[in-house]
């Protein structure tokens, strides 16, 4: 896995096009932090849909979907349920549509790997062939 850290403890080129501020974004500046995480496709929410994907945000004890519906969860009782670890450590999980963990991991992985292990259930196989027909 490639991550690049482009502000370290060596002292930033400010003159790199790189670090200039970023003009569409200027209603943060002296505000907030802004993190951006760029999909290396176009077709990702095809993808997502496709895949009847549901995403949720968990902090804490609270939940937010970030792609598909999820309103009105209970946090805290999901987070037994899973086992997860404590809050603020990293941890993906993925559930089958019959309920069951199929993925848990303690490091992100790409969308080509999830859309893969998906891929492999035999409920999705059968759905895939089912759109093609």
């Amino acid at each position: 896995m490639s991550k690049t850290l482009l502000y370290g403890a060596t002292k930033i080129d400010e003159t790199n096009a790189v670090y200039a501020a970023v003009a569409s974004l200027e209603q943060f500046q002296c505000k907030s932090r802004v993190f951006i995480v760029i999909a290396d496709r176009d077709n990702s929410r095809a993808a997502l849909e496709e895949r009847d994907m549901v995403i949720l945000r968990f902090a804490g004890s609270s939940i937010k979907p970030l792609f598909g519906s999820g309103d009105e969860l209970d946090g805290k009782a999901i987070r037994q349920e899973l086992d997860a670890p404590d809050t603020g450590e990293f941890a993906p999980f993925l559930l089958g549509k019959d309920g069951t963990v199929k993925l848990k991991a303690s490091e992100p992985i790409s969308a080509g790997e999830l859309f893969a292990i998906i891929d492999s259930m035999p409920v999705r196989a059968a759905e895939a062939i089912r759109q093609d027909q």
